[in-house]
This record gives C-alpha cells, sequence and structure tokens, in this order.
C-alpha cells in the first residue's frame, strides 16, 4: 500500500532523513520508533507532502506521490495526525469532523449559493458521516459545544474522527498517545485496532514502547535519520543496536528489559 524507497531529506547540512526504506502493506500496522530527533515526523512529513524530500521516492497503491502537494495525496487515500494536536478550536465538535468530508463531498457553487435539494442531501451526508466516526472512537457527549472545551484525551479522538472522516485507505498517526493517561491509552490501542479491522493500513509514529509492542505487526527504528531495524517486536526488542540507540551504550540487564517494552505500566 505504501512503499518508501531510499528516502532523503536534508536541511542546509543536516541529514534529517538519510536512506530510509519501508513498506506498509494492506491491513497492517506499522510502528516507525526512534530517539527523539531520530528522523521519524520529518519522514512523515515527506510521505504526506508537508516537506519535498530531497532525494528517494515515495508510492501510495501504486501511484508515485514523490514530492506531490498534500491534497492530491490525501485525495489518493493517506490521511493523518499530528504530534501537536491540530483541531478548529472555535468550531464545534461535530463540524470539526464534518470538515475531514470535504475531499469527497461533491457540492457546486450553484447549489451552495442556492441551497438546492443537492445541496442540503450532501450536507446531511456529512452530518451522518461525522456522527458515525464520532461514535466509532468513543465520543458521546456534547457535539455541538466548541472543541477546545473538551478534555485533551476526547480532543485527540476527536482529531481521529476526523482523520478518517476522510474515508482513507492508509492512516497515519503521529505520537496519538502523547498526554493520555493510562486508562487512555488502553482505549486508544484498541481503537488502533479497530481501525485496522476496518480493512485500513496504520503507519505510527510513538514514544510509548508498551503500546508499540502491543499493537504492531512490524517496527521500523530509526536513528540520525537512518534504519537501523525492521522486523516483528520480538525482533526488534532484542536487537543490540536498538538498544544501543536508545541507550547510548551497553545496557545492563534491567535497562535492556525497559527498552525492549516488557514494562508496560
Amino acid at each position: 500500500m505504501l512503499e518508501v524507497s531510499d528516502l532523503r531529506l536534508a536541511f542546509g547540512g543536516v541529514r534529517a532523513v538519510d536512506g530510509l526504506t519501508f513498506q506498509v502493506g494492506a491491513n497492517e500496522i506499522v510502528s516507525v520508533i526512534g530517539p527523539n530527533g531520530a528522523g521519524k515526523t520529518s519522514a512523515f512529513n515527506c510521505v504526506t507532502g508537508f516537506y519535498r524530500p530531497t532525494g528517494g521516492r515515495i508510492t501510495l497503491n501504486g501511484t508515485d506521490i514523490t514530492g506531490r502537494r498534500p491534497s492530491l495525496i490525501a485525495a489518493r487515500g493517506l490521511s493523518r495526525t499530528f504530534q501537536n494536536l491540530r483541531v478548529f478550536g472555535d468550531l464545534s465538535v461535530l463540524d470539526n469532523v464534518r470538515a475531514g468530508t470535504h475531499l469527497w463531498l461533491r457540492q457546486r457553487v450553484f447549489d451552495v449559493l442556492l441551497h438546492t435539494p443537492r445541496y442540503r442531501r450532501s450536507e446531511q451526508e456529512a452530518t451522518d458521516e461525522a456522527h458515525k466516526w464520532l461514535d466509532f472512537v468513543g465520543l458521546r457527549g456534547d457535539r455541538a459545544g466548541l472543541v477546545r472545551n473538551l478534555p485533551y484525551g476526547e480532543q485527540r479522538r476527536v482529531e481521529i474522527a476526523r482523520a478518517l472522516a476522510r474515508r482513507p485507505s492508509l492512516l497515519l498517526l503521529d505520537e496519538p498517545a502523547a498526554g493520555l493517561n493510562h486508562s487512555e491509552k488502553a482505549e486508544l490501542l484498541g481503537l488502533i485496532q479497530r481501525i485496522r479491522d476496518l480493512g485500513i493500513a496504520i503507519a505510527l509514529i510513538e514514544h510509548d514502547m508498551g503500546l508499540v509492542m502491543e499493537v504492531s505487526d512490524r517496527i521500523v527504528v530509526l536513528d540520525y535519520g537512518k534504519e537501523i531495524a525492521d522486523g516483528t517486536p520480538a525482533e526488534v526488542r532484542d536487537n543490540p543496536a536498538v538498544i544501543e540507540a536508545y541507550l547510548g551504550r551497553e545496557a545492563g540487564p534491567e535497562e535492556t528489559e525497559e527498552v525492549r517494552g516488557a514494562r508496560t505500566d
């Protein structure tokens, strides 16, 4: 579904991404992990068109999307959330998710200006779609109130619902567990699995190793922009290069267990 080949991104003399290659298959959950500054979000920004890579190739469902505009990439079936929460604070919860339907909603200027029956039908379709995804992510409170009045964890759910309202085939989640408490992380894990059950592939950046080890089919590890490991959770957690990247030296037994994600509390 997604294939990234020899991806490179440089800012001046700094190589943020240096030869990254990985794939995401249909119905697969692939996590991209690494220490802070490893190039994870930079790679996601290249895939989604926010950055233009300086080298390499990105294909989505067989189509080359390297360097294309974000709107064109989204129209090809890729949707994402962001490391720093991005919701429309002055819009209602419902309208935040309705905004995600614009990619497939068909409205003409004539219909909008005259409020034709076709316009009214499309507006109702967008509203129904927004309610469906809010139900799916488990947000059942007031949907007419401003989204900025929701707790942080619920705003995260709104952002994911909006991404799903675009009807993607591939969803990129950039640190979705950041700022969540223990119970919210457990609910997020179940939500990610349910999204995959819908037939939507997922690429995930996350620092919570317990969640990563639990939910991932495969894990790609970056360090200083380079890929140092790609494999199953069991293969990655025992990889000496991964342990060294996180600790910067040879680890003792207790530290190694932490890096391996054995402790999820």
